[in-house]
């Protein structure tokens, strides 16, 4: 079938996809909405389908899609390039929007095999999918029900150990994923490996004793890259995505921040409102 066929089609697409990256020889593996659907039985149809690989193997996946006919762009360069047919889309991942979430052998060394629309091939580790979807917290999209359904899917068989290891210092992330999970399913809190909560919660308690860093940082870009552009761009604190304590270059910031659709925050002076500021209803 043709690149302009399978645009019509698009289970041929991904399928056709799937087997041109195997054919270049890029490992990948599957995650996003076919993987979530195989670990919670949940099924959301989407016009695309999500592939990840190391970073060193970004270029190969697009030019392999792109010798097999289809339309591919390097979207961002730090973390994100597709593959088109029509309306749908291939994504090829290497990292995540606030570069801190990268694709490395651990994505590998876990991953589940399983076959995808036919086409056997393996599925992004469980832990990997919590990680990454952990960080998704924007206005627009908020994945804390794809944790939740993962948890409650999945929480006997994770590795909790390497999961606690994934988030590394990042751990409060996890730790409020984990909370909120016992208020969605209060049955089912016990779930949660007692020494997760116990070392979490003790690693809370130690820092809530302790004075805060003097570096006046931002970590919530790394939750939503247009939530907190306020308190980096106006009120003085150091984006976190940012080298050399992150993974992001300001160029990267800048085009991230360039595709936001959505006006961002301001901060405005109350006197420029006249007595409006003083008026709340």
């Amino acid at each position: 079938m043709s690149a302009s066929g399978l645009a019509a089609d698009p289970t041929a697409f991904y399928v056709a996809a799937l087997r041109a990256l195997q054919t270049a020889g890029v490992p990948f593996v599957v995650g996003g909405a076919y993987a979530l659907s195989r670990y919670t039985g949940i099924f959301r149809d989407t016009k695309d389908l999500d592939v990840f690989v190391r970073p060193r193997h970004a270029k190969a996946a697009l030019d392999s899609l792109a010798a097999a006919g289809y339309r591919t762009e390097l979207t961002f360069p730090h973390w994100l390039g597709k593959g088109f047919a029509g309306d749908h889309t291939i994504d090829i991942i290497f990292s995540s929007g606030n570069g801190f979430v990268q694709v490395d052998d651990g994505w590998f060394d876990y991953a589940v095999d399983d076959s995808v629309l036919g086409v056997p091939a393996r599925l992004c580790p469980p832990e990997e999918m919590l990680w990454s979807k952990a960080f998704i917290m924007e206005r627009e999209r908020y994945d804390g029900a794809d944790i939740a359904h993962l948890l409650q899917a999945q929480a006997e068989s994770l590795d909790w150990q390497r999961l606690v290891q994934r988030f590394d210092s990042h751990w409060r992330v996890l730790l409020s994923h984990l909370v909120l999970f016992g208020f969605v399913y209060p049955s089912e809190r016990g779930r949660i490996p007692a020494w997760t909560m116990a070392y979490l919660m003790g690693r809370l308690t130690e820092e809530w004793c302790t004075a805060g860093p003097a570096d006046r940082i931002c970590c919530g870009t790394l939750l939503s890259r247009a939530q907190y552009l306020v308190d980096v761009e106006s009120l003085g604190y150091r984006d976190a995505r940012l080298l050399p304590g992150g993974t992001m270059t300001a160029n990267d910031v800048a085009e991230w921040t360039a595709a936001i659709e959505a006006p961002t925050p301001t901060i405005q002076d109350p006197s420029e409102n006249g007595d409006a500021a003083g008026r709340r209803r």
